[in-house]
């Protein structure tokens, strides 16, 4: 199985399918959805990979935007807890979200070489955690899965 974001392609496509479904995920749900906020989502857009809020703040000062601190963080925040970014653990930074249709858990798959990250879905409930979790009684609310390893252009030919 390959995925759009470990094959080299247009991000334009993916900016605006992903702004254009926030925007309506906004006004449905009343959401103010600023400039800061949208800028942020298009920088997440462009690639494929994590970025780190220092990374972010970089690019929106590189464009004369407001670049203080609060503006990158408040942005971030808006969009993780709306669930329009994730946080990834493993590598401190954020990646737009890619199943912004369905409220879902993600997995990270991210590549070691490349840096690129691709989002997957996973059921907390399902598997060797969530038979642990019902056998203690235990209801899980959020769960981090994250897998590093090589993408298919940087894996050796017959290592997958």
């Amino acid at each position: 199985m390959s995925s759009p974001a470990f094959e080299h392609h247009d991000h334009s496509d993916c900016i605006a399918q992903g702004v254009a479904a926030v925007e309506r995920q906004c006004a449905e749900r009343q959401l103010k959805f600023t400039k800061a906020r949208r800028r942020v989502l298009e920088i997440l857009l462009e690639q494929h990979r994590g970025m780190g809020a220092y990374e972010i703040l970089d690019r929106l000062r590189a464009e004369g935007l407001n670049a203080q601190p609060p503006v990158a963080y408040r942005a971030l925040d808006f969009l993780v807890g709306n669930g329009f970014a994730h946080r990834i653990e493993r590598l401190n930074a954020f990646i737009a979200c890619s199943h912004l249709e369905d409220r879902h858990t993600p997995a990270f798959l991210i590549c070691r070489a490349c840096d690129r990250v691709v989002e997957a879905e996973a059921d907390p409930r399902a598997g060797e955690l969530g038979r642990a979790a019902q056998a203690a009684g235990f209801v899980i609310e959020r769960t981090v899965r994250e897998a590093e390893g090589l993408c298919p252009a940087c894996a050796p030919a017959g290592a997958a």
